[in-house]
C-alpha cells in the first residue's frame, strides 16, 4: 500500500479513520435518543447532522491554512485535542439537561474531525506511489467502515437501552416523565468520556511520533489563496459531488434507525444493530471490495457504476415496506462507500502546489451533511413517513454519477501548466 518508509505512519494516521468514523457514526444512536429525550420532530433532530457538519464549513479553510503553514504533525495533535475537549463537554451538557448543549459539544468534536479529515485524506493521498493514491485512500477510509459497523451495535447497548420505554414513559405522571427522561439524556456522559480519554491518549502517541513531512515536487504556480484553487474545474467538481455525496450519507445513516422502525415495525436495538451489521458491515466490505475492482476498474468508472445501483436502490426504499427496504438501503450503504474517497482522490489529483487548498475546499463541501439531512427531515414531516425523504438521496446520487462521467475529468491546459 504504502513504501515501507511509509509504514508505520500510514497506519497510525489511518487508526485516525476508525476514530472519526466510530464517533460520527455514535450520531445515528443519538438521534434518536435525543429525539425521544427531549421529544423532538425529525427536523429538530436533523440539528444534530447540523451542528457537526457546519464545523466543516467553517473550519475547513483555516484549517487547510493552518496545515499549510505548521505541516501535518501538528495539525492532527490540535485536532485531537478538539476532539477530546468536545468529548468531555457533553459531561456538563448532560448535567444541565439543555439540547442546544449537546449540539455544542457536537460542533466543537466536528471542529476537531474537520482538522483531522483535511490533515489525513491528502497526507494519505501523498504517503506513497502517486499512481494507487485512490487505492490508498480507500484502504484508510475502509476502517471508518468497521467503525461504522462497530459503532452503532456498542452505542445502541450503552446509550439506547438506558430508560424507561414509551409505555412506561406514557404512564408517568408530567414530573416523572421529566425527570426519567433528564436521566436518559445523561446517559451519554460515561461513553464520552471514555472516548474523549482515548483520543488524548492517541494525541500524547502523535506528539512523540515522527511523521514525514511531505514535499510537492512540481513546478505548478500556487493559487493566492484558497478560493483561486478552484480555477481548477475538476476540483470545483469534486467539492460539489461530495457535498452531495457527504448529505446522502448522513441521510442514510443518521435516519437508519427511525426509517427502520418505521418501515419494518422493529425494536430500536434491533434497528441500530440492522444498522452496524447491515448498513456498517456492508459499507466496510464496499470499501475493501472497492479497492479489489479498482484494480481492474479505473475509479471514475466504478464510481459511475455504483451512483446508478444506488439510484436504483432508491426506488424500493421509498415506495416498498417491511424489512425489503431496509435491505435497499443495506445496499445503498455498500454501494455508496467507495464515494467520499474517490471524489476526494479524483479531486485532488494533479493539483500540485495547491494540494492543501484543494483538500480544504473538498472538506469545506463536507457541509452538505449539515442542509441536506434538513431537506430528508422536512419532506420527512412534511410527508409523514420517512420514506419520501430518501428523495433528497436520489438526487445526491444523480449529481455524483454527473461527476463520475463528466466532471472528474483533468482539463488539457490544467496537465501542461503541471
Amino acid at each position: 500500500m504504502a513504501k515501507n518508509k511509509y509504514f508505520f505512519p500510514f497506519i497510525m494516521v489511518t487508526s485516525l479513520f476508525f476514530m472519526w468514523g466510530f464517533v460520527h457514526n455514535l450520531d445515528p444512536i443519538l438521534i434518536p435518543h435525543l429525539k425521544k429525550s427531549f421529544s423532538l420532530t425529525n427536523l429538530q433532530s436533523s440539528l444534530v447532522d447540523s451542528s457537526v457538519f457546519i464545523a466543516y464549513f467553517l473550519m475547513a479553510i483555516p484549517a487547510g491554512l493552518a496545515v499549510k503553514k505548521y505541516g501535518y504533525k501538528k495539525g492532527i495533535i490540535f485536532g485531537l485535542l478538539l476532539f477530546a475537549i468536545g468529548s468531555f463537554l457533553f459531561i456538563p451538557a448532560a448535567d444541565t439537561g439543555e439540547y442546544v448543549f449537546f449540539l455544542g459539544a457536537l460542533f466543537i468534536i466536528a471542529c476537531g474531525l474537520t482538522i483531522l479529515e483535511t490533515v489525513a485524506n491528502p497526507y494519505v493521498s501523498l504517503l506513497g506511489d502517486p499512481e494507487t493514491a485512490t487505492s490508498r485512500l480507500n484502504f484508510a477510509q475502509s476502517f471508518n467502515g468497521l467503525a461504522a459497523t462497530l459503532a452503532p451495535i456498542i452505542g445502541a447497548r450503552i446509550i439506547l437501552t438506558k430508560g424507561s420505554s414509551d409505555e412506561e414513559l406514557n404512564a408517568m405522571s408530567e414530573s416523572a416523565r421529566q425527570i426519567a427522561l433528564a436521566a436518559e439524556a445523561s446517559s451519554v456522559k460515561g461513553p464520552y468520556f471514555v472516548l474523549g480519554s482515548i483520543i488524548l491518549l492517541i494525541a500524547v502517541i502523535f506528539y512523540f511520533l515522527r511523521l514525514p513531512e511531505i514535499e510537492q515536487n512540481d513546478n505548478q504556480t500556487e493559487s493566492k489563496n484558497v478560493f483561486q484553487a478552484l480555477r481548477h474545474k475538476h476540483l470545483s467538481w469534486a467539492v460539489i459531488a461530495q457535498f452531495f455525496y457527504v448529505g446522502a450519507q448522513v441521510c442514510v445513516f443518521s435516519f437508519f434507525i427511525l426509517y427502520a422502525v418505521e418501515v419494518a415495525q422493529i425494536d430500536r436495538v434491533v434497528a441500530a444493530d440492522y444498522l452496524g451489521w447491515g448498513c456498517g458491515l456492508a459499507f466496510m466490505l464496499g470499501r475493501f471490495i472497492g479497492v479489489f475492482f479498482m484494480r481492474f476498474i479505473k475509479s471514475e468508472r466504478l464510481l459511475a457504476i455504483y451512483s446508478i445501483i444506488c439510484i436504483l436502490l432508491c426506488i424500493p426504499a421509498i415506495f416498498l415496506q417491511g424489512i425489503i427496504a431496509v435491505y435497499s438501503v443495506i445496499g445503498i450503504a455498500f454501494f455508496m462507500s467507495i464515494m467520499f474517497p474517490t471524489i476526494f482522490s479524483l479531486g485532488i489529483k494533479g493539483l500540485g502546489k495547491d494540494t492543501e487548498y484543494g483538500s480544504s475546499l473538498i472538506v469545506m463541501a463536507i457541509v452538505g451533511g449539515a442542509f441536506l439531512p434538513l431537506a430528508f427531515g422536512y419532506i420527512s414531516d412534511l410527508s409523514g413517513t420517512l420514506q419520501f425523504g430518501y428523495i433528497v438521496t436520489l438526487i445526491c446520487f444523480v449529481v455524483i454519477l454527473a461527476f463520475a462521467l463528466k466532471g472528474h475529468k483533468i482539463e488539457k491546459k490544467e496537465l501542461s501548466n503541471g
